[in-house]
């Protein structure tokens, strides 16, 4: 099958798909609801990972826990998924929001706060700003990552209804081929290449690249047969993306709460 991969950055990449320039796009769960209370409707038929360290808060020194945030600064893009975070992070350490304070700002942009903004005690962000991050203040050191967390930040594959209904064989095809992804990255014959192929699209070096593996929590076919099963914890897509709603609600990302389960469809997982 012939399938056209379209490059762009993360919310750019949601905006060509609103804008139905896009058939399917990757996407976090939580941002899966964003896009469809937009008015941009998506289906979540694969899911391709969770985030299990590659989202971090970053804090200054002398600060090496969450507790010792109370009363500073946070800079994180508001609205997104280390906002998440950092409110996950806040809830388990027995925190209130009140207890921080959030300065919104562009992801990307985050480690240029964290090292020219005095204010700023810390920052939440995902690789490869995260560690830009750390690069620009020395000491600076994660004191939270989603891998005290697994399950909060799921990526998926996302399809417009439309096409799902038109071309549902080709889009399992889709899904076969990315379980040869996962197998290719995780094969030590094979997963030099496929770092240096993927080091290349995000302008890294291989080495630079590497350890980002590991805050990757590649889902495989059985992983993420498991992870599509019904439940309100984390390790359910199901829970985790109810979670994801309720943020959104509480934080006025949208008005309306969503019908979770009409997002997700592990029909063409569970076929494989």
């Amino acid at each position: 099958m012939d399938v056209d991969f379209e490059w762009f950055d993360y919310s750019a990449s949601l905006d060509a798909f609103s804008a139905g320039k896009l058939d399917a796009v990757t996407v976090t769960n939580g941002d899966a609801l964003v896009t469809g209370a937009s008015g941009a409707k998506n289906t979540m038929i694969l899911l391709t990972d969770y985030s299990a360290g590659n989202d971090m808060i970053i804090a200054k020194p002398p600060l090496r826990s969450v507790e010792q945030l109370k009363g500073r600064k946070i800079g994180v893009e508001l609205g997104l998924v280390d906002h998440l975070l950092v409110e996950t992070a806040l809830q388990k350490h027995g925190m209130k929001d009140g207890d921080v304070t959030l300065v919104n700002a562009k992801t990307n942009e985050l480690p240029q706060v964290l090292g020219s903004a005095p204010d700023i005690a810390a920052v939440a962000a995902w690789q490869p700003n995260a560690g830009e991050a750390l690069k620009r203040v020395p000491g600076a050191r994660p004191i939270f990552t989603s891998a005290d967390a697994p399950g909060l930040i799921y990526d998926a594959l996302s399809v417009s209804p439309t096409s799902l209904a038109a071309r549902r064989a080709d889009w399992a095809k889709v899904i076969r081929v990315w379980y040869r992804c996962v197998a290719y990255i995780a094969d030590p014959k094979t997963q030099a290449d496929a770092v240096k192929i993927m080091a290349a699209r995000v302008g890294l070096t291989p080495e630079q690249y590497l350890p980002l593996l590991k805050g990757t929590h590649l889902l495989d076919a059985a992983a993420a047969k498991q992870a599509f099963h019904k439940g309100t914890g984390l390790d359910s897509i199901y829970g985790s993306t109810a979670n994801a709603d309720r943020f959104n609600v509480r934080n006025a990302v949208y008005k309306q709460a969503q019908d979770v389960p009409t997002y997700i469809d592990p029909s063409l997982v569970n076929a494989n």
